[in-house]
């Protein structure tokens, strides 16, 4: 068993579980602002996607990763507002509009990219331009931990920011405040002559931008292609872990980090024969 965990615990493991986990802490800051304002975003699923396949469609023809981050953050945000627009506006369901919007994100980006590039399955190219890889020399001399935090793309590190970031915004400031009175007080909200609608409107739009940087990670930094389907359920699983965290950046952060250990053990552990059917269970187990 020891020999067993040396095979599959390791500085590759710890890596891969930081590197694994980004997406989850950029979609899940999205998921959380909605939810302190009372709506659970059911379509953090459909935003990561869409935003994954713009950008590598901005990265593609423009061959620069910032203009794929653009275009991600942008597809994003849009259909946050179409989101926001069944929602806030028009009273519907959240569950019946959330998983609509997932199905036509997926069968939307399977659609584009047979007519865009032309290709079934998946897309890659010499032409997309990565995110770049950061770094830095003052880690890279530090023994066990810098292999582990060293290396990776710019939003594994940007992830980190932007927790401290949102908790001193939801916690600290007068806008994360009416983010939580428009969730649990919102008569208090309207009474002081703020609207409510207007700040979910901007909590469903902040969703969609971070669902933009999360599904931009994912297609030009964790593997710089997009394949159908690519997200492959981590909206969901952001999702959980808001609720699981609480509701609270670092507790969510915990949480997606705990899932993206659980997804880099699970490919490690096919290196040393496990059947892949049993390792994919892990981060869901």
């Amino acid at each position: 068993m020891e020999q067993f965990l040396d095979q599959v615990i390791d500085i590759t493991t710890l890596a891969a579980a930081l590197r694994m986990a980004a997406p989850l802490i950029l979609v899940g800051l999205g998921g959380l602002v909605s939810l302190q304002t009372g709506d659970l975003n059911i379509a953090l699923e459909g935003m990561m996607l869409i935003g994954a396949f713009f950008a590598i469609l901005g990265s593609f023809y423009f061959e620069s990763a910032l203009v794929g981050v653009l275009f991600a953050v942008c597809s994003a945000t849009l259909y946050a507002a179409l989101f926001a627009l069944f929602i806030v506006n028009l009273r519907s369901n959240v569950f019946v509009v959330g998983i609509a919007l997932n199905i036509l994100a997926s069968g939307a980006t399977v659609f584009l990219l047979r007519l865009i590039f032309d290709v079934r399955g998946s897309f890659s190219s010499p032409q997309i331009d990565a995110l770049p890889s950061i770094n830095l020399p003052i880690l890279a001399g530090i023994p066990l931990l810098g292999p582990v935090l060293n290396g990776h793309s710019i939003f594994v590190y940007l992830s980190w920011l932007f927790v401290a970031l949102f908790w001193v915004i939801i916690f600290k400031t007068p806008l994360g405040f009416y983010f939580r009175a428009a969730g649990e007080h919102p008569e208090a909200l309207s009474t002081a002559g703020l609207s409510v609608s207007r700040i979910r409107w901007i909590a469903f739009l902040l969703s969609g931008v971070m669902c933009g940087l999360g599904g931009a990670h994912l297609s030009l930094g964790y593997l710089v292609l997009f394949a159908e389907n690519m997200t492959a359920g981590r909206g969901f699983i952001a999702l959980a872990a808001v609720i699981f965290g609480g509701a609270n950046p670092i507790g969510m952060s915990v949480t997606a980090l705990l899932f993206g250990f659980a997804e880099g053990l699970s490919l490690r552990v096919q290196n040393v024969g496990v059947p892949s059917q049993l390792t994919l269970m892990l981060p869901y187990l």
